[in-house]
């Protein structure tokens, strides 16, 4: 009797002890605190703490504290982090294939890449998976424009200004390349204390409207182009090496919430990108340079340009702009066909134009 108590009481031990196991997520970002983006990520925290009943605690660290997304990356790799919010540059490193939703002036309109994005979705977490990292989310920077200390009117105008490169990014040296600008290469660290410097060595910067206050660009830049080089996408990820450890119902857990969390923070992009135009304009921030005043011809023959650039690097392959490209075409074969078919009616000025590439329609 004595025995079986005691193997009891072990049993129950143990039992009690693999119950209250917990797990420390250490999670970087790039994202500054006190953002509309970062208050949905620290919301994202707590209700994974709270589902979880504790057994899933967080670190975060935000604002760029632990470098650049190459230092964070290769941070978790060694184990030292588990997990991060990325933009595009940092998903290149991770599974480049990606980065076509990234293509310079593919899609015309979040539509389109919203419906791609969702198509080659389960490529992508393949992808992920085989390189080590789990993808929880899809969230999304938005529309990238180009910020100067300069006037921009024309791609003549861009070649001779000192434009920033985000340090050791292949697809945007595939761009500058393919549209004969010779960038400044810097980590995103430093872009500010060089656009603060008398002397700094660029004048020149892409990122989102909302990026351009959240990282306090704006307030040493004077013009924005109203063309959007591209939509810039994002990816939610945890290290393999944490997420197999993870009880089944705790993996599903960072799942369902990382997903639902990052579709909140893509739509809530759209709406903080729109408003930012016009907290821009009220700071002095000038816009200009529009669509109708670009030759589409030259516009494109960057972009294959710099398609065929990527597929010789085996960055994006071939396969997967062949892919993306018969998808795109039967999208917009689909639509066209709905169009037809519904009664013609007034067109809404506040939708997005169906004609040239990349219409960011947060304007």
């Amino acid at each position: 009797m004595v025995l079986r108590a005691l193997c009891l009481i072990l049993l129950l031990a143990f039992s009690t002890g693999s119950i209250a196991e917990t797990y420390t997520l250490k999670f970087a970002t790039l994202m500054p605190t006190g953002t509309a983006w970062s208050k949905i990520l620290d919301d994202w925290v707590k209700e994974v703490e709270e589902k979880s009943n504790g057994r899933i605690k967080f670190k975060m660290y935000s604002g760029g504290v632990m470098g650049d997304e190459p230092d964070v990356l290769r941070k978790i790799r060694k184990g030292q982090l588990h997990g991060g919010m990325f933009t595009g540059y940092g998903i290149g490193r991770i599974h480049s294939p990606a980065r076509v939703l990234e293509m310079p002036f593919l899609f015309k309109n979040v539509e389109e890449s919203d419906y791609i994005r969702e198509q080659i979705m389960p490529d992508l977490e393949v992808g992920f998976r085989e390189s080590g990292f789990e993808l929880l989310g899809w969230p999304e920077v938005g529309f990238i424009h180009f910020f100067s200390t300069k006037r921009i009117t024309s791609v003549d105008d861009i070649r001779k200004l000192r434009i920033w490169l985000w340090q050791g990014d292949p697809l945007g040296e595939a761009f500058f390349k393919a549209s004969n600008i010779d960038p400044i290469p810097l980590s995103i660290i430093d872009v500010y204390t060089q656009l603060s410097a008398k002397h700094g060595s660029i004048d020149t910067v892409y990122t989102s409207t909302f990026g351009a206050i959240a990282l306090q660009w704006y307030s040493k830049l004077k013009y924005a182009t109203r063309i959007p080089l591209t939509n810039a996408i994002g990816g939610l990820i945890v290290s393999n090496r944490f997420y197999n450890k993870l009880p089944e119902d705790l993996q599903q857990l960072l799942k369902t919430t990382g997903k639902a969390m990052s579709d909140e923070i893509r739509l809530n992009a759209r709406e903080e990108n729109r408003k930012s135009i016009g907290i821009l304009e009220k700071n002095g921030i000038e816009f200009m340079f529009d669509w109708d005043e670009v030759n589409m011809d030259e516009i494109l023959a960057i972009r294959d340009s710099a398609a065929a650039y990527l597929e010789q690097t085996d960055y994006i392959p071939a396969s997967v702009f062949a892919k993306t490209e018969k998808l795109l075409a039967e999208y917009r074969n689909q639509q066209a066909n709905a169009t037809d078919a519904e009664p013609e009616q007034e067109q809404d000025s506040s939708e997005p134009s169906s004609q040239g590439p990349a219409k960011d329609n947060s304007e």
